[in-house]
């Protein structure tokens, strides 16, 4: 396999990482692997629903990253992986894993991604998407509510006690990390259409090594 490409989206909550990542996949197609941070949610099985329900879900601790550095490290030298799954109706980690193949781009997203020095250093190209507060709040109760069939009380609770401090003290922050900052998520077609030259220049020289 030629070497292989390493990108990072990170944002707040509901930004427009997945859009920009499904441009990513409908563009690479069978070449591109996609690791979502939040498949690597530590497992609570020791927890009651009711306990797991009142953990803090953004903060770099909820995160089994250090099996994430190790799973992309065994990709990158052509080894296969069997992904965790998280299940966010019962808040954790399901039985079920899925056994992923290595491919020449790997796209790491998430929310806190840029936060942890180890995970951002395996990074090629790191790319902020940055949306305005009210917007991405609009975005989280949709999604919330609508496919993870969550209460609105309990998405607005969660939002004023950990999303909002929780963005405030590590996302926004690890903005400076970035390589490439995208205002507007998704809806930034210019900067979308860059991100793609530039990929495509990653990849073209690693195809060529």
């Amino acid at each position: 396999m030629d070497k292989v490409t390493i990108i990072g989206v990170c944002g707040g909550s509901a930004s427009g990482k997945t859009t920009i990542v499904n441009k990513l996949r409908k563009k690479y197609e069978d070449d591109l692997i996609i690791l979502g941070h939040d498949f690597y949610y530590k497992a609570h099985e020791g927890l009651t629903y009711e306990q797991r329900c009142e953990l803090n879900y953004d903060h770099p601790s909820a995160f089994d990253t250090e099996r994430m550095i190790e799973d992309i490290k065994k990709l990158k030298n052509g080894e296969e992986i069997l992904r965790p799954v998280y299940d966010y109706t019962i808040h954790n980690r399901s039985d079920e894993v899925v056994l992923v193949k290595p491919k020449s781009v790997i796209v790491v997203e998430g929310i806190l991604i840029l936060e942890n020095k180890d995970l951002r250093d395996l990074m090629d190209l790191k790319v902020y998407v940055e949306t305005d507060a009210d917007e991405r709040i609009l975005r989280r109760i949709q999604r919330d509510v609508i496919e993870r069939e969550r209460s609105l009380e309990s998405v607005i609770a969660q939002y004023r006690e950990t999303v909002k401090p929780m963005h405030d003290m590590f996302i926004e922050p690890s903005k400076r990390y970035a390589d490439v900052i995208i205002p507007y998520g998704g809806k930034n077609k210019i900067a979308i259409e860059m991100l793609m030259n530039t990929i495509e220049r990653y990849v073209s020289i690693n195809s060529s090594n």
